[in-house]
């Protein structure tokens, strides 16, 4: 129950139900406050109890100073938390987990139990190993139950033995647009109340849901965790960034170039551990399915959230989706009450201001290796030119005299060539070069929830078709739709026979290419790539593109809307000018361009009027927990602990409470300590989580081969996230990255100084030794470490592998939460230094002294660091709240919870 300090209890009609409401307008100030704001305010004063969330807190909020930096500590109650299955078995492995330590230190393992909502969508399993095909769908889902049998035969017992945990199982969707097609309830009821749905994710682009007006992001999947088990989320106040929104997008623009757009704009604005809140008449003219796309890519500009307030537009998407007419009518009166319906001429307060005019946006893509980095499409073949020499060899390059040294246009007669002839399995023959687009996935929630891209993809598809054009034979081209209400509408306007005609086979309903699991490029091809040392491209509707993430055999990735990525398929190499090149021959002999096959707005409008429906969604998700036979058909252990079983690959039970007391031993400070790795800047989670296959000469790929497993069942790193012992072994194995105390290396390399000269070793086979030798260890880093998605494993392995202290530039929010969640202390280097100014090697020994002062209750500013070698700087301690030190004091997040509950 609420303290209610405020006198803030009320209650609001609805039809023929009433609600318990917590009024705004009872909190002076609230009125001037944005969106976002509101939705925290609300929160405090419904979870008000004068201990951990006080009238002080509250004040804060309703007094809040738009321009000050963030100071005040608040504890969000998030209403719901949702998962994916990369993150969310690791979850419930975890809870699995503290259910067994809670009964050894005398506890009732029942009391371990999600006490908020929390719901998981198994949508990162399935790989598009089969495409091209009508069959390519059924069998991805036979490899995929087979692969991961064992982890959802566990999710499944989850399902069964924990309160408050449901499983969206395999082949239904991605989360994200499951979330916000089904899941979403805009204004959330419970226990007799109504207030803002909020939530809290395992996957960094929950922020998809801001386009639905519902505040949540993304965070670690330990601090999710903690979130399903009662405890707030610590956060400060956050500075909000208002988005100002005019006027209309052009014709022949699409969401997917807004939203690059606007990414582009924002990372230069620089936004990362702030809100960003889209105001103005432009975002009435932005429907929902644009909101959503742009909510998704907060990550890619670095925001905690990226919300639009409720209106009209939210109500339409609501009824369309198949929320019942109580819910909608709910949804209005509740935002209309609580002054968080859209006024388009409102100019809240912000700490800071951008504006776009729709009207300016223009077609683009984003690459080679990073979302921000925005294209102009009609530039994409010239900028191409430009970056390809980042990926070719210095003697190709050398031996390129028709190099111009400008960045004039004239580059691309000077790009680099090694062509080479590839044979087919019908021994037919064609002739691929740098820039060959050997992957082209219509893929990931981003823009598959979008249907104006979807259907516009599908009429370039029947056009060009039409036309007698399919792709070329070296591209990869799969259809992976973020729900089954895709392939519907498809099927309902005829489109889908043309997406096939076209190689655009549906190869499944995930994440798919997005996150890595695009699948191995035809044999043929992969040889010919990786024999020339080919800089070959992807072109995908995704929201990363990360270097090392889509495919091991891809070094340049692009990010397109789905019409584009149609168009490039079928173009066949980013050399080509899609935007005045032809893109192939017609029946007649005559060239065909892009403009011929790409449709008017009117002909996508009318086949989104007429092939969409509430039936669609009504259909797709009456029963949408149930699975299908196959997944009923699991056997599942019983009970409230689980039988682990002792030769599982897929699921163990990990080390974090071995050994475990009721009461935390003292902080000590760190002596002794060797660099596991020094890393440059934009070294993201995406280097140091373990990600996509696992090769087989890896020490991953060896335990597993050690273990019995065939080569060929290997699956992928994300599958394998239950089993600690594989993920301790991939963490900081990203194949590009680099390591700068092992020179000349890619990958998880780094030296061993446990042995004489310190020769090159795994990372992994260096930290055993390292710990064997009771050796800690730190990492060092630039600017923006752990940008990038929310990945729990980035900071489990990391803790794992012995890491006790991380000194970086600047670090993005999730990340460095993360590692304070897993004991390992977050430092900064001084402002304006770094490792190479400070004239660090990482081939020093560290000391850190001063930790100890979070024995007294408090946490240092800075902290002293030492080196055998004489150097001595004072690092900023970047653990930012009093929760966050009750975390490390505990030794992380997971052992305060269990404390926390055992005593309760």
């Amino acid at each position: 129950m609420s303290a209610n300090s405020f006198d803030a209890r009320s209650t609001l009609r609805v039809g023929d139900e009433s609600y318990e409401i917590f009024k705004l307008d009872k909190v002076e100030g609230s009125a001037r406050l944005p969106y976002s704001l509101k939705v925290l305010l609300e929160n405090l004063l419904r979870t008000e109890d004068g201990a951990n969330i006080t009238a002080d807190h509250i004040r804060a909020i309703g007094g809040w100073d738009s321009q000050a930096q963030p100071s005040q500590e608040i504890q969000f109650t998030p209403a719901r938390v949702i998962m994916q299955d990369f993150t969310g078995v690791p979850c419930v492995v975890d809870l699995a987990t503290m259910r067994e330590a809670v009964k050894e230190l005398g506890g009732d393992p029942a009391k371990i139990n999600p006490l908020a909502p929390a719901e998981l969508v198994i949508d990162h399993s399935v790989i598009a190993d089969k495409f091209g095909t009508k069959e390519a769908f059924g069998q991805n889902v036979e490899l995929e139950y087979g692969r991961n049998k064992e982890r959802y035969q566990f999710l499944r017992w989850g399902q069964t033995a924990f309160d408050e945990f449901k499983v969206v199982p395999p082949g239904t969707g991605i989360v994200h647009q499951v979330n916000i097609e089904h899941l979403a309830r805009t204004v959330m009821v419970r226990g007799g109340q109504a207030y803002p749905d909020t939530l809290v994710g395992t996957d960094s682009h929950t922020t998809m849901v801001n386009g639905l007006g519902v505040l949540g992001w993304g965070v670690g999947g330990i601090e999710a965790e903690a979130a399903m088990l009662g405890q707030p989320v610590s956060m400060l106040i956050p500075r909000v960034v208002g988005f100002k929104l005019t006027g209309e997008l052009p014709a022949g623009t699409t969401a997917t170039d807004l939203v690059l757009t606007i990414t582009e704009m924002l990372r230069k604005h620089g936004v990362v551990g702030k809100f960003v809140e889209f105001y103005g008449e432009g975002v009435a003219a932005t429907s929902l399915a644009n909101r959503a796309t742009i909510g998704n890519m907060s990550p890619e500009f670095g925001s905690t959230a990226a919300i639009f307030p409720i209106d009209d537009e939210t109500l339409k998407y609501l009824r369309l989706t198949g929320r019942d007419e109580q819910q909608v009518a709910l949804v209005e009166a509740y935002a209309k009450e609580q002054g968080l319906w859209l006024d388009p001429k409102a100019e809240p307060d912000f700490s800071e201001k951008l504006e776009l005019d729709l009207a300016t946006v223009v077609p683009s893509i984003a690459g080679p290796k990073r979302p921000q980095d925005r294209i102009v499409l009609a530039n994409a073949k010239e900028q191409f030119a430009r970056d390809v020499r980042n990926y070719v060899s210095d003697d190709e390059e050398a031996g390129k005299e028709s190099f111009p040294a400008s960045d004039a246009p004239a580059v691309s007669n000077g790009v680099p060539s090694k062509p080479t002839t590839v044979t087919a399995p019908d021994g037919s023959t064609y002739e691929i070069d740098h820039g060959a687009v050997t992957v082209a996935a219509i893929t990931s929630c981003t823009n598959t929830s979008n249907p104006y891209v979807m259907v516009a993809a599908a009429l370039v598809a029947k056009k060009a078709v039409e036309k007698g054009l399919t792709r070329k034979p070296w591209v990869k081209t799969t259809l992976a739709p973020g729900s089954k209400v895709v392939t519907d509408y498809f099927d309902k306007a005829g489109l889908t026979p043309y997406l096939d005609k076209v190689g655009f086979n549906l190869v499944g309903y995930g994440c798919t290419t997005c996150i890595g699991n695009s699948g191995p490029l035809p044999e043929e091809v992969s040889k010919a790539v990786n024999d020339n040392d080919l800089a070959v491209t992807s072109v995908l509707s995704g929201n990363r593109n990360f270097e090392g993430r889509i495919n091991p055999d891809v070094k340049m990735n692009y990010l397109a809307s789905p019409p584009l990525v149609v168009a490039y398929a079928i173009a066949g190499s980013m050399k080509v000018d899609i935007t005045k090149d032809a893109l192939g021959i017609d029946q007649d002999g005559k060239p065909v361009f892009l403009a011929d096959i790409w449709p008017t707005e009117a002909e996508v409008n009318d086949v989104v009027a007429n092939a969409i429906g509430e039936d669609m969604f009504n259909k797709s998700y009456q029963d949408v927990f149930a699975g299908d036979a196959q997944w009923q058909a699991l056997p599942i252990p019983t009970g409230n602990t689980f039988e682990w079983d002792s030769e599982s690959t897929y699921v163990r039970k990990p080390p974090y409470f071995e050994g475990m007391a009721m009461d935390p031993s003292p902080v000590e400070d760190i002596t002794g300590a060797r660099v596991l790795a020094k890393l440059g800047d934009s070294v993201t989670t995406d280097h140091i989580s373990p990600a996509g296959a696992i090769k087989a000469d890896t020490p991953a790929g060896k335990y597993l081969t050690e273990h019995g497993i065939e080569r060929r069942d290997f699956n992928s790193y994300g599958s394998r996230r239950g089993n600690h012992e594989v993920m301790i072994r991939g963490t900081f194995a990203n194949i590009r990255l680099r390591n700068q105390i092992a020179p000349g290396t890619e990958g998880g390399y780094t030296r061993d100084f446990t042995q004489d000269g310190g020769p090159v070793s795994f990372i992994y086979d260096a930290s055993q030794n390292y710990q064997a030798a009771g050796t800690p260890l730190a990492i060092l880093a630039g600017k923006e470490y752990g940008s990038g998605s929310s990945r729990d494993w980035a900071a489990k392995g990391t803790a794992l592998l012995g890491v006790k202290a991380v000194i970086a530039e600047s670090y993005e929010r999730i990340h460095r939460s993360n590692l304070i969640g897993m004991g390992v202390l977050p430092l900064q280097f001084p402002e304006g230094q770094n490792a190479e100014t400070l004239g660090l090697t990482g081939e020093e020994a560290f000391s850190f002294t001063g930790v100890t002062e979070l024995n007294n209750g408090t946490t240092p500013r800075t902290v002293k660091v030492t080196t055998d070698t004489g150097v001595e700087f004072d690092a900023v301690v970047r653990i930012d709240t009093p929760g966050e030190a009750d975390y490390y004091r505990n030794g992380g997040i997971l052992q305060y919870v269990l404390r926390s509950l055992i005593r309760s």
